[in-house]
């Protein structure tokens, strides 16, 4: 599969529109602004260090997703993470240090990584790994974050931060909001908007997409208001149902292409914004780009997997690298095979196709989490 299509070429020019996308968004906000021109700067650097790479047989995406914490103080209905129970009321004692995860990040910023994201559980609960993500001004950070931790101290370091960029998680409006994610969310979120607009801070909103919500928040009154907050970037994410009795929240493939033709159309309509989705256009990508063809994740205790969906791995960049963990035997296994081309319902095929992903592992059989 992987010599069928030019991954380099696709991650590339998908780099570049949201760099670009983000400027435009910015150009009101001149400390926003000024960051993002240098930003895109060190992103061309980065996509040159890839390309280099990808001409000597070693493919290296753009983005990486960490997983700093799989504490969380919330319990949201249908929680996809809970579900599969690697988010937990308590962090685990074997989760990397921040001293670990700077390595992790040098390491990323050195092979050509443009994105971090920085997911949990809950990641405003490890400030130091925060912190640490700072000092790293060549990648950007977006934080997943559900907003209820958020301090004065931490709207200082993003205002000394610039890379790094909070997005909160929100369902729609209240009644949306606090039905899933518990009462009283929906205004702390609102708060923290209205505070990041005072302060002239970038932040950007993470939205699970289900059937039920599909409408209202893809339409332009929503986005209309959250561009009035100050929100500069909307990331979509299809939702994923951890059991069988979730499956009919699940976008079918007709919504899905509801979603991309949708998010088309907002790009002209709100040009102040960035759109993204998850997992995005396959088709358009040759299919899945999990597991290093355009990113993969790395969980709290340091093991590498496809994605935060597909909990399985060989490798732990605790005792390895970076670069080991990408050129992993499952990994590789996973690029070559023809599950990430595979039809699926729902959101992720690697959770769909678990088993057979499983089975993948061979003799090491490793299931993470």
């Amino acid at each position: 599969m992987e010599n069928n299509f030019d991954m380099q070429s696709y991650v590339t020019r998908g780099v570049e529109r949201i760099v670009a996308d983000a400027i435009r968004a910015t150009l009101r906000n001149p400390k926003e602004s000024a960051f993002m021109i240098r930003f895109a700067a060190a992103s061309k650097r980065a996509s040159q260090k890839r390309k280099e790479a990808e001409a000597v047989g070693t493919h290296i995406p753009p983005l990486l997703i960490a997983s700093i914490t799989s504490e969380c103080n919330l319990h949201c209905k249908g929680c996809y993470s809970r579900g599969i129970h690697t988010t937990t009321d308590q962090e685990p004692l074997a989760q990397l240090t921040a001293e670990e995860w700077g390595r992790v990040f040098a390491e990323a910023e050195e092979l050509g990584f443009s994105f971090v994201i920085l997911v949990g559980g809950e990641p405003m609960l490890r400030r130091d790994v925060i912190e640490t993500a700072g000092n790293r001004p060549n990648i950007l950070f977006p934080i997943f974050t559900n907003g209820t931790f958020l301090t004065e101290g931490d709207m200082e370091l993003f205002d000394r931060c610039r890379n790094l960029i909070p997005i909160m998680s929100i369902e729609g409006g209240r009644a949306e909001t606090d039905a899933r994610r518990g009462e009283g969310i929906y205004k702390i979120l609102i708060n923290n908007m209205d505070e990041f607009q005072r302060r002239g801070l970038v932040f950007g909103a993470s939205l699970t997409v289900t059937k039920d919500n599909l409408s209202e928040i893809t339409s332009k009154d929503f986005l209309q208001q959250l561009s009035e907050q100050g929100c500069t970037s909307v990331i979509y994410i299809e939702y994923v149902p951890p059991t069988s009795d979730s499956d009919a929240l699940a976008l079918n493939e007709e919504e899905s292409e509801l979603l991309r033709d949708r998010i088309g159309v907002l790009r002209k309509d709100f040009q102040n914004m960035v759109f993204i989705s998850f997992p995005g256009d396959e088709k358009a990508s040759g299919g899945c780009v999990a597991a290093g063809r355009g990113l993969l994740h790395i969980n709290s205790q340091g093991s590498a997997e496809p994605c935060p969906f597909s909990p399985f791995s060989d490798i732990n960049v605790r005792d390895s690298s970076l670069s080991l963990a990408l050129k992993s035997d499952f990994f590789r296994r996973l690029r070559s095979s023809e599950i990430l081309t595979e039809a699926h319902t729902g959101g992720c095929v690697l959770h769909e196709k678990a088993r057979q992903v499983e089975e993948m592992l061979g003799g090491k059989n490793k299931k993470t989490g």
